[in-house]
């Protein structure tokens, strides 16, 4: 394969890095919580127009889908970025701080837009100056309520996945190195199933408990029995996370409320485990709910099954990732995350895969996801969309698509031991 075209497209990015770190920052200081993407939806329309694309809008008037590519005849390739943040505050000391109180971009969903519009600038770049060695064509999702398992679905609904051949997505990981891409072949996250548990009982005076049927010492006795028991009726080889994350319950000090309420997660990585599961969690509370003399209704809402990579798809970021950092840059993810992405609703439609993207150094990027202080290293965003940028030239090479209509188990450039160039 010619190598002009990835120098052409690594000076692209270059040029273009400081409009991307631009971009990545507008969207931290403006995070919008699930469900409430406008104005990061029409900052992004409105860059994205600006610079010649075709969108459209998502349902509601969140989210957006794009057009990319001269290839018209071509079947695209999407690229999903997440873009809502959560009701976090920011704890950082820095000019992009969130300046909406109480919602922040912890997770990476603002790198992961910016990365993938510097992706698409860059591949418009390579194209107006007749640099790409074949033709290409892309559909870029820019996807709200990532965190609530919701968008995905939506934006599915709304045709973002309509004759696209295949996917890819990243997410930022702060435990990697910036430079460094995690890459795994099959289930990469769990299978995660959110639980709103309403306890209903008798309330009372705080003195007299024992006239009241007390739905607060149930709410306590039906968490320690969720933590105490499920570990012990599930196979110690089975991963499995039973999480409480929101109790409510009372508005007073010494009044025993008439009712309560749970919110938590299940996550597994094996769907006959997950079934089981939540048939424990029912039993528990069923249990809990005859000796507290209290009624325990336990209802499992929106979740989203495991991200599982296809491995033809792993050997397009493989490649990618060789040709832009080297064989040194690509870290094997050994197991599964317990964390979960609804990412894995359009891996129910058609193959794709979700990288891991190296954002911590040194000066920044350490702090876990889903913190306060939750940051990552800039020089990320350059990496991320050079990894991406030649994931998407590669799938149109038309070696590659040879290869990828062999059957299974045939070897694959890019794989192992294939050409870089």
């Amino acid at each position: 394969m010619p190598q002009q075209w990835l120098q052409e497209l690594d000076q692209a990015l270059d040029d273009q890095f400081a409009r991307i770190v631009e971009v990545r920052r507008w969207l931290h200081a403006h995070p919008e919580p699930s469900g409430h993407e406008f104005h990061t939806s029409r900052y992004l329309a409105q860059l994205l127009a600006h610079d010649g694309f075709s969108l459209r809008q998502g349902p509601q008037g969140r989210g957006l889908i794009c057009e990319g590519g001269g290839g018209q005849q071509l079947t695209p390739l999407a690229l999903r970025a997440d873009i809502d943040g959560l009701r976090i505050h920011d704890g950082k000391q820095v000019s992009y701080c969130s300046q909406n109180p109480g919602v922040m971009h912890a997770c990476g969903h603002d790198a992961h837009a910016a990365i993938v519009y510097g992706t698409m600038s860059a591949l418009r770049a390579l194209e107006a100056r007749h640099c790409l060695p074949w033709p290409i064509r892309y559909r870029v999702i820019f996807q709200p309520a990532e965190e609530t398992c919701e968008g995905a679905q939506q934006m599915i609904a709304a045709g973002a996945l309509q004759d696209v051949s295949a996917i890819l997505a990243l997410h930022v990981d702060p435990t990697l190195r910036v430079g460094q891409i995690g890459l795994r072949r099959g289930v990469l996250t769990a299978n995660c199933d959110e639980m709103w548990i309403t306890i209903r009982g008798r309330g009372g005076h705080a003195a007299r408990p024992h006239e009241a049927s007390d739905p607060i010492a149930a709410a306590a006795q039906l968490i320690n029995a969720l933590y105490l028991h499920i570990p012990r009726v599930t196979d110690s080889q089975e991963a499995v996370v039973v999480t409480i994350g929101q109790m409510q319950g009372g508005d007073n000090a010494n009044v025993i409320p008439e009712e309560a309420q749970l919110r938590g997660t299940i996550r597994t990585l094996d769907r006959t485990v997950r079934g089981t599961t939540i048939d424990h969690v029912r039993r528990l509370a069923y249990g809990v709910g005859e000796t507290t003399l209290t009624k325990i209704q336990v209802d499992f809402r929106l979740g989203s099954h495991s991200v599982c990579n296809d491995s033809r798809m792993i050997d397009v970021l493989h490649w990618s990732g060789v040709s832009a950092l080297g064989t040194g840059a690509i870290h094997e993810i050994s197991r599964p995350s317990m964390g979960s992405e609804d990412f894995a609703y359009y891996l129910e439609q058609v193959p794709g895969a979700l990288m891991r993207l190296g954002s911590a150094s040194a000066d920044r990027g350490t702090a876990a996801l889903h913190t306060p202080y939750f940051d990552v290293d800039e020089a990320a965003l350059r990496v991320g969309a050079r990894v991406l940028a030649r994931a998407v030239v590669r799938w149109f090479d038309p070696e590659f698509q040879q290869t990828a209509n062999a059957p299974a188990g045939s070897v694959v450039p890019g794989s192992t031991g294939g050409s870089t160039t």
